[in-house]
């Protein structure tokens, strides 16, 4: 609570030659060959298509299938949910860019897209996180499954982490607007992200990187460590089982799951990792299209594909 004075201190006793004055920023995350524009526009146009339809999809088949009104699926559909807003906060902009032969986005727009992109980037991760403990309970205490995980306590779960979120995502997006920027308005990315935001800032930015070192630690390694926990309880619990039938079927249940939060972690750690190395901001951006455009558009296809239930309601449906 010691924190928040200071805070309030620094957001009201800015001076006023360190407001903001620009109205837009550059995006240049892509190259500008004009003969690689029509395949990009192509590529990820047809990634967007995949990744909405795909998702609504899958939130269609939840919905309408009795037998899916379960928490797993409950919490699948939400993350289906949050990828469509995930992938159409960057995707749209860039299309639009790219169609209009324009690498502009403007200073309210740039904050806007991320804020949302912070805001769904870090659901995508508490929704991971609540779907691995849901396999964690319902694999090592599986008859208390009914009485621990109930429909209110699951809708419990999505609303905190929605709130939790939110309020982080205004903050951090409250303290890129006071941050005061010169002449250097170029983003070597293809969407508007916090770190290069703060990097070229004139004014000082001690108070964002604690602010981003900080939620980094709680809101994304925190929730890795538990799911790794619920992993290892739940491996542990299954080697414990006898038949090989009872562990294979134990294995395929958290076998999508997994895939989605190692393809999820893998990429965008990978991403954080090399461009801590690297100063070629162009390749960092090219490889955050892993997590940012490619991982939400195969989600569907791993559930789908590797889901018995869902393949049987996509029968039926």
């Amino acid at each position: 609570m010691a924190l928040l004075p200071r805070f309030v201190s620094y957001v009201n006793h800015r001076s006023p030659e360190n407001e903001t004055q620009i109205s837009e920023f550059l995006l240049l995350g892509f190259p500008e060959d004009p003969e690689l524009q029509p395949f990009i526009f192509g590529l990820f146009l047809s990634m967007f298509l995949l990744t909405v339809l795909g998702n609504l999809l899958i939130i269609l088949v939840t919905i309408s299938d009795s037998h899916l009104h379960t928490p797993m699926y409950f919490f699948l559909s939400n993350l289906s949910f949050v990828d469509i807003c995930f992938t159409s906060t960057t995707v749209p902009k860039m299309l639009v860019n790219i169609q209009t032969q324009s690498k502009a986005i403007t200073y309210a727009g740039c904050i806007t897209q991320m804020q949302f992109f912070i805001l769904f980037s870090v659901l995508d991760i508490f929704l991971l996180t609540i779907m691995a403990y849901d396999q964690f309970v319902a694999i090592c205490h599986p008859l208390h499954y009914v009485v621990i995980m109930k429909p209110q306590f699951c809708g419990l779960l999505v609303l905190v982490s929605w709130i939790i979120n939110i309020l982080h995502s205004w903050l951090q997006s409250i303290m890129v607007l006071h941050l005061s920027f010169c002449t250097d308005l170029e983003i070597p990315h293809f969407f508007c992200e916090l770190n290069h935001l703060v990097h070229l800032a004139c004014s000082d930015t001690s108070v964002n990187e604690v602010m981003i070192y900080t939620s980094s630690l709680l809101l994304g390694c925190g929730p890795l460590i538990c799911i790794l926990y619920s992993y290892f309880k739940i491996v542990s619990s299954i080697r414990a089982i006898s038949s090989a039938q009872v562990r294979y079927k134990a294995f395929s249940t958290c076998a999508s799951h997994l895939s989605v939060v190692s393809l999820f972690y893998c990429t965008s750690l990978g991403v954080y990792l090399s461009s801590a190395e690297t100063q070629n901001s162009r390749s960092t951006a090219t490889a955050s299209v892993m997590y940012s455009v490619v991982t939400p558009m195969l989600n569907p296809f791993i559930y789908s594909l590797r889901d018995k239930d869902i393949k049987s309601a996509l029968r039926r449906l």
